[in-house]
């Protein structure tokens, strides 16, 4: 989680901490107006639990204070912006998903991506694609509009061959040994990353497995046009638009692309994978 995330969420704990001191009540006093298990005031009023619109609006009330139960929730919103779970993201289908980066990268001229065991979705052929958006309905038990999303996707990419649009891609070898799709398939997926090599909108890297690196592989992210960094945890996405991080996530890109191998080296990387994955 965040450390921006989590800071925000303490400090919506520490409103409401405010409100039911006001009232005069404990914790415990305060959960039995509310209805509610001690254990549950106490986690939102440090941090430890992120709050619901419902339970937002019935503290303001408890709290006889509800002219602030709207600020309470503008307050959650901001939040849950910088921090948006895959399942709440995806209730409404992968399509959808899909369709909000394409708005948000429409407006892009330049995007750093790393990715640590995936095909970034910019490079993925549709068999990948749908191996992946499969696998994410089935682990989360959302919508399966697996073949809208897919071709969602794959609109995505026509972003990849627009002139004056650049995409610098730093991948982690072990994401070329990660099958997401039938063996066939991924043998397609790593010949048709090969062809991004040399494209005049892209550079891509790979990272090397045993390459001396001062950092470790923690999570996808993509930084975009400098103002947006957009990072992938297992149960989330974490939408950072704060100056000092975007500086910190193109650093990391920067030290990342010291340990990367371009060119003929990357095409070897990626050679080396689809004969492995022959030999499988």
């Amino acid at each position: 989680m965040s450390t921006d995330y989590q800071q925000a969420r303490e400090a919506l704990g520490a409103r409401l901490r405010e409100l039911r001191t006001e009232t005069g009540l404990n914790g415990k006093e305060f959960a039995e107006r509310l209805g509610w298990q001690r254990s549950k005031v106490s986690r939102l009023e440090n941090g430890k639990q992120t709050a619901s619109d419902t339970d937002v609006e019935a503290w303001a009330h408890a709290a006889e204070r509800p002219d602030d139960a709207e600020k309470l929730r503008r307050t959650l919103r901001s939040l849950e912006t910088a921090h948006r779970s895959w399942r709440r993201q995806l209730a409404a289908g992968h399509r959808a998903v899909q369709e909000g980066h394409l708005v948000q990268e429409a407006q892009a001229e330049t995007t750093h991506i790393f990715e640590v065991g995936i095909i970034p979705g910019i490079f993925q052929t549709p068999d990948y694609a749908r191996g992946v958006l499969t696998d994410v309905s089935n682990r989360l038990g959302t919508p399966r509009d697996i073949e809208e999303g897919v071709r969602a996707r794959m609109k995505r990419q026509e972003a990849v061959y627009e002139p004056g649009r650049q995409f610098h891609v730093l991948i982690w070898e072990a994401a070329l040994h990660v099958v997401r799709c039938a063996p066939e398939a991924m043998a397609a997926q790593l010949n048709r990353l090969s062809g991004f090599i040399g494209l005049d909108t892209v550079t891509l890297g790979i990272i090397p497995l045993g390459a001396r690196t001062p950092f470790s592989p923690k999570h996808g992210f993509w930084v975009i046009d400098e103002r947006l960094v957009v990072a992938d945890t297992w149960n989330a996405e974490l939408w950072l638009d704060s100056a000092d991080d975007v500086a910190y996530y193109r650093k990391m890109w920067e030290l990342m692309r010291e340990a990367a191998v371009f060119d003929h080296q990357a095409h070897r990387l990626i050679a080396r994978a689809r004969a492995a994955l022959a030999l499988s």
